[in-house]
């Protein structure tokens, strides 16, 4: 899965999203994502939260067991624009 796959107006309103849930700068928060960091994110997570997040982050096999969910499955069709392998809106 390549950035290129990715509707980047669908990825800047998921950031501006984030960005207002944790009070965090957009600019920021993407910078951060961009150069896999994860520490604005992480510290408005609580304690807990933020074990969870590192425990998945730190192991390849809990990434790939999480993103062969369909709800994941489902976040990426919608993030890529793609359905069944088309663009959405194409003709089918």
């Amino acid at each position: 899965m390549e950035r290129k796959d990715f509707d980047e107006k669908k990825i800047n309103g998921l950031i501006n999203t984030l960005s207002g849930k944790i009070g965090v700068p957009a600019e920021q928060l993407k910078a951060e994502l961009e150069a896999g960091k994860f520490d604005s994110a992480l510290a408005a997570m609580n304690g807990s939260e933020a074990a969870k997040f590192r425990r998945v982050v730190n192991d390849p096999k809990l990434i790939e067991k999480m993103m062969s969910t369909p709800q994941a499955q489902a976040l990426y069709k919608k993030l890529s624009g793609k359905c069944n392998g088309k663009a959405w809106g194409a003709a089918v």
